[in-house]
Formats: structure tokens, C-alpha cells, sequence
């Protein structure tokens, strides 16, 4: 008898002793509040004010750093694989189709210039993307969101892979909520991220499809005579600086007039107008278009889980001196 008490005695021990080992190997292992407290106290305090900085010059950079976010995190980890040039052998992933539009990449080395000027090889890249894209959403009007860090930077691109990742303007609806499923991201929070789209602007190139050879019928007719004004060709030059606004009553504010404009047939790309005909996302596009706080808190939610997608930590990833090369 008293053998098997021992015996049980010492299995029970065991899951208590797994739990310690795994609690001690993790270590900074996983993303953490206040990662650089330590080693860089200042870090996220240093993003901010050059996100700050550079909004006050160049109010469209708050828009970039969301967009950066996206497409970082959504191709494969949130790594700053997004940031690397061509070189080496490396295709950059700002170079594919799927990236057209994107700007402001030279602000980032700004950013990450100042964090190493205060802490040398310290923050990453990645992390450098993700404070940027928590701190523009504030100057957008948007929440505030509480973002772990820690992340490592990838020593490589995707570039060949992004399409498979990236969802297309052209997209259905149940692609594009395939896609963000993949990423632990619902329904409800796929609704919320598409509500990016409310600040920002569309270059007539990813827009002509609804308006010529003839009008989608989905979209209001008013509104494709204005969107024809913008977009008075077919085929625009995809170097000239043609575009639409996303919202043309509050066009730099993350708000839910985004909503409100997709229930009245103003959806500007095709796959914001599938929001109002997919029964799964109808309901969540007349909520989100009633409460703004619920937008928010929505939006927050998602964010956050988009910008712990697979992250690299540790010796996985690399801490880079300058956004654009590997070390």
C-alpha cells in the first residue's frame, strides 16, 4: 500500500515538473508585454513619438503602417519579411503585384533609426512594424491596443508565395474569410479588419473592374458616376497618382462610416461590397455600421491576433540593423 502511494505520489509530480520545464524553457521564448523593459526601456516609447513625428508631416504614413501589418503578418509569420530589398538572390516582396500601392517604406527606416540609435541590435524589424501599426491606428482615431513584442526578423522573403496569402480586391467574400480562418481570425474579426479600407485610398487600377465596360450593378449610380470622374479611363496608367478615397466624409479616420457606406451600395472595391450579400458577414457589417465602440472593440480583437500570427522568436529569427538587408 504504502508502495503505491509513493507510485501515485511520484506520477502526480510528473505533469507539476512537465509544467515547470516548459514554463522555464519558454523564457522570452513567446511574446510578452513590455518585452524590451529591460533591454530597451525606451523602445516603444521612441516608435510612438516618431510615428507621432512623421504623421504630423506625412498624415498618410498612419495608413501605411496598418497596411504594413497586413501584409507582413498575413504571408507566413509576422517577421518584417516585408521590409527585405532584392538582393542576393532575395526577391523582395514590396516588388510583386500583390504589393502595388504600398508606400512610405523609407519611414520605417526612420523609425527603426532612432530605436538604434537609443539600443543597438535590440528591436526588431518586426516589432518596429507592429508599434507602428498600434501607434498610427491612434492617430487614425482608432483604439489602442495593448501589443505584445519580441518578435525576430525573417533571414528571408516570400516574395513567390504572397499571392497564395494576401487576399485580392477581387476576391469572394468566403475566400477572403477562408484566408483570415487560416490565421485564427473569424468571421466577426474578418469584418472589423476589412474596415481598414475606411481610411486610405484605391488606386484606379484595383477599381475600373466595377466601372467599365459597364457599371456592377451593386454599386450605387451615383456613386460610379463620381468613381468614373476619378477613374475616366478603362485602363489608367498604373504610375499615375489616380485614385479614390475610401471614404469621402471621413476619410482619415478609422470609423464605422465604412459600414454605413457598404449598406448604402458605396462599397469601393468588390470584395467590400460582398460584406452587404454574404449572410454570414451581413450581420455583423449593420452592427458594426450601429456602434462604433463595437467597431473598435472588434477591430482591436482582430488586430491583435492578426499581429501574433506565427511570429519567430528567439534564435528562429535574427535582430536586423537595418530594416531592408539581413544582417
Amino acid at each position: 500500500m504504502a508502495s503505491n502511494k509513493k507510485l501515485n505520489s511520484s506520477l502526480g509530480f510528473i505533469p507539476l515538473l512537465l509544467s515547470f520545464l516548459l514554463q522555464c524553457h519558454s523564457g522570452k521564448s513567446e511574446l510578452q508585454l513590455n518585452y524590451y523593459a529591460n533591454s530597451c526601456p525606451n523602445a516603444e516609447e521612441i516608435i510612438k513619438q516618431q510615428v507621432i513625428n512623421l504623421y504630423h508631416k506625412h498624415g498618410n504614413t498612419a495608413v501605411s503602417w496598418i497596411r504594413n501589418l497586413f501584409h507582413d503578418c498575413m504571408v507566413k509569420s509576422c517577421d518584417a519579411s516585408l521590409l527585405l530589398e532584392s538582393l542576393n538572390g532575395i526577391e523582395s516582396e514590396k516588388t510583386v503585384e500583390r504589393s502595388f500601392g504600398m508606400r512610405n517604406f523609407k519611414y520605417v527606416n526612420t523609425i527603426k533609426a532612432a530605436v538604434e540609435k537609443e539600443c543597438p541590435l535590440t528591436v526588431s524589424c518586426a516589432d518596429v512594424v507592429a508599434l507602428s501599426a498600434r501607434d498610427g491606428i491612434v492617430m487614425l482615431g482608432g483604439p489602442r491596443i495593448e501589443m505584445k513584442t519580441g518578435r525576430k526578423d525573417s533571414r528571408e522573403s516570400y516574395a513567390s508565395v504572397v499571392d497564395d496569402f494576401i487576399p485580392n480586391h477581387n476576391d469572394s467574400i468566403s475566400l477572403v474569410l477562408s484566408q483570415f480562418q487560416s490565421i485564427g481570425i473569424d468571421t466577426e474579426g474578418t469584418v472589423a479588419l476589412l474596415g481598414a479600407h475606411s481610411v486610405g485610398r484605391v488606386h484606379c487600377k484595383n477599381l475600373v473592374q466595377r466601372l467599365y465596360p459597364t457599371v456592377d450593378p451593386t454599386l450605387d449610380p451615383d456613386y460610379a458616376t463620381y468613381l468614373k470622374g476619378r477613374c475616366p479611363s478603362p485602363n489608367p496608367d498604373p504610375n499615375a497618382v489616380l485614385y479614390s478615397r475610401n471614404d469621402r466624409e471621413t476619410p482619415m479616420i478609422l470609423d464605422n462610416v465604412y459600414y454605413t457606406n457598404v449598406l448604402k451600395h458605396k462599397g469601393l472595391l468588390i470584395v467590400d461590397q460582398q460584406l452587404t450579400s454574404d449572410t454570414s458577414t451581413l450581420p455583423f457589417v449593420e452592427k458594426m455600421a450601429a456602434d462604433n465602440d463595437y467597431f473598435h472593440e472588434q477591430f482591436s480583437r482582430a488586430v491583435l491576433l492578426m499581429s501574433e500570427n506565427n511570429p519567430l522568436t528567439d534564435d528562429q529569427g535574427e535582430v536586423r540593423k537595418d530594416c531592408r538587408f539581413v544582417n
